[in-house]
């Protein structure tokens, strides 16, 4: 059994209908003597850790909004239920008229969570931490201006994986392994396994290819001092700081998991045979 007291609502006004359900959530929850605060955003949203605590948060609206409240609420330890007010849905994974359903199943203790490793990239220059943060999809090291190639020396603990000439480099979870990497011809994984991709994308030499990394292997990305065109990184499509040649980019497991409430493997692979229409068609 789950008690909740206070829950937060993070909801991405640029969806349908999210005012309606969040007013619709709140009235529930305070009929059930459960506090409901509220994350609204039409922009970018601004969280503050130090309102909480929190005993669980509601995503209301697509897979950037679940990004987003993983973020705030991973290193939190809160669970996540993901409404899926967006497209495509492989992480927001609850129709929204079936929220209540969820919640009193999770509550009751009838399904559980689901735990997705996170990231946690540190940016070393001139021997100190320049940036910090985390992400749920991926990191991903690209041209700031016009689309250029960019120089890229990329190793774990354990190996030299070499250097890498290309428009970016994705470094990604399996719960992001549907997002950027994908696109950019990377494998599809498991989302509870413990692994990493790093994926060149458009690579100037044809025989870099994405390669899957163990878990317990850090992984580090030098910009090379050689760069002369600005550089980004990006976490989650969400989050960027520029990076400047000489820049090393550490890669590790994060010491929290994402918790998400009704999106276990079993419905990953359903949105895969869905949305991907694999084998002709959703039914299949």
């Amino acid at each position: 059994m789950a008690e909740v007291k206070r829950a937060l609502l993070f909801i991405n006004l640029h969806k349908a209908n999210a005012q309606i359900l969040a007013d619709e959530i709140r009235k529930e929850l305070g009929r059930r003597n459960i506090e409901a605060c509220s994350c609204a955003f039409s922009g970018k949203p601004a969280f503050d850790p130090e309102s909480g605590p929190y005993d669980l948060a509601f995503s209301l609206g697509g897979d950037g909004t679940v990004l987003y409240a993983a973020r705030s609420m991973a290193p939190l330890g809160v669970p996540i239920l993901p409404i899926n007010l967006g497209t495509l849905g492989f992480i927001a994974s609850v129709p929204p008229n079936e929220w209540a359903l969820v919640f009193n199943l999770w509550t009751e203790g009838k399904i559980g969570t689901s735990k997705r490793l996170m990231l946690e990239i540190t940016v070393e220059r001139d021997s100190r931490i320049a940036a910090q943060g985390s992400c749920l999809n991926d990191m991903v090291i690209s041209a700031s201006g016009i689309a250029k190639i960019i120089r890229l020396h990329v190793e774990s603990e354990y190996m030299r994986l070499g250097k890498y000439r290309s428009d970016g480099l994705i470094v990604a979870t399996p719960t992001g392994s549907t997002a950027y990497s994908v696109s950019a011809g990377g494998p599809i994984l498991d989302p509870e396994m413990e692994a990493l991709i790093i994926n060149p994308v458009c690579p100037f030499t044809l025989s870099n290819r994405p390669i899957v990394v163990p878990l317990r292997e850090a992984v580090v990305v030098e910009v090379e001092p050689e760069q002369r065109s600005g550089v980004l990184l990006t976490l989650d499509g969400q989050v960027t700081e520029p990076l400047e040649p000489g820049d090393r980019v550490y890669i590790k497991q994060a010491a929290f998991d994402a918790r998400l409430i009704a999106s276990d493997r079993i419905v990953f692979y359903k949105a895969l045979r869905t949305k991907l229409s694999w084998s002709g068609g959703p039914d299949a």
